[in-house]
């Protein structure tokens, strides 16, 4: 579909099923230009002006114009007011658009319906490669769900699911995606930040993790992890030779945790490339052990260390480093 026919599609989508026009709609696909691969981002927190957030027509609306769109490989509509309805007109359009890879869904209430309905579509699809639900009120029941299908899909790379609804059974939540862990050799990225995950489900977790081969980035930020659960994970990075990126901001590790971590990284071997222990309560201790750990390790080239008690011989230590 030529570039400057996009918003005239989307009009003559609109009149067809008597939908208003969203002008924020028009306005993105104008400014799009189509290539061989783009990202539709229609975001509801975007900071164009005159944005009107997307509901359930809109998307429908949308997903009429990508039916047959072979140019779209990315859609990003987070933070918009899409309900379970919307995830089904989406849903219908994965099976029958093979161009999608890429589907960001963060911030929109879509519920355990909508989340099971996506579930579902995700035991047959094979070309969806990332799927953002962060935000998105999920419950204990969608997160297993989608650790289930986790479990078969060889086809998504990257997964956030950060910030559910989660009032029970975590520890459960956890076991799913360690088992899934253990027999899922594609996932590449996995978000699971503000699960309220203690030291606990981290042990869960790594135990997955300890087989698994394929995980290169993993999201465990606003969490409620130690430094007990930190020296799990520091024993699996001297183990593991895939990991390559760790967010650990806004947890609990101290000190302790930031000891056991510089362990990690000074052992030989280790393959972490970047490291976040931003807003962690480490003071100059664990601060200047991890600057000591940098000498030794060349594969680290990013860690991220703001918020936490950054006295003048913790800044000197990291310019030596």
């Amino acid at each position: 579909m030529a570039s400057e026919t996009m918003s005239e599609f989307y009009s003559a989508v609109c009149k067809e099923h008597e939908i208003e026009i969203n002008p924020y709609i028009v306005q993105v696909l104008e400014a799009t230009t189509v290539t061989e691969s783009v990202t539709l981002k229609v975001r509801g927190n975007s900071r164009l002006r005159n944005v009107q957030r997307l509901n359930d027509d809109d998307v429908l609306a949308i997903c009429e114009c990508l039916r047959n769109n072979q140019s779209v490989s990315g859609l990003d509509v987070r933070y918009n007011n899409i309900t379970d309805e919307g995830v089904g007109h989406l849903v219908g359009l994965l099976q029958c658009n093979s161009t999608l890879l890429s589907l960001r869904l963060s911030g929109n209430k879509i519920g355990n319906r909508g989340a099971m309905h996506l579930a579902g579509m995700l035991q047959v699809n094979s070309t969806l490669k990332e799927l953002q639900l962060a935000d998105c009120d999920l419950d204990t029941q969608s997160v297993i769900a989608f650790a289930i299908v986790l479990k078969s899909n060889k086809t998504l790379l990257s997964v956030d699911i950060s910030r559910p609804l989660l009032f029970s059974h975590q520890e459960e939540c956890m076991v799913h995606f360690s088992e899934m862990l253990v027999v899922n050799g594609s996932l590449v990225e996995l978000h699971l930040g503000k699960m309220g995950m203690t030291d606990t489900r981290v042990e869960r977790l790594t135990e997955g993790l300890r087989v698994n081969h394929s995980l290169r980035y993993l999201d465990l930020r606003c969490n409620r992890v130690t430094r007990d659960g930190v020296h799990l994970l520091a024993e699996l990075l001297k183990q593991n030779q895939t990991l390559e990126i760790i967010d650990l901001s806004s947890n609990r590790i101290e000190d302790e945790g930031a000891g056991y971590l510089s362990e990690a990284i000074a052992w030989p071997g280790c393959a972490l490339r970047e490291l976040s222990v931003s807003s962690n309560n480490i003071r100059s201790e664990g601060l200047l052990s991890l600057a000591r750990a940098l000498t030794v390790n060349t594969s680290l080239n990013h860690i991220y260390i703001w918020g936490n008690h950054l006295e003048e011989s913790v800044c000197q230590g990291f310019r030596r480093g």
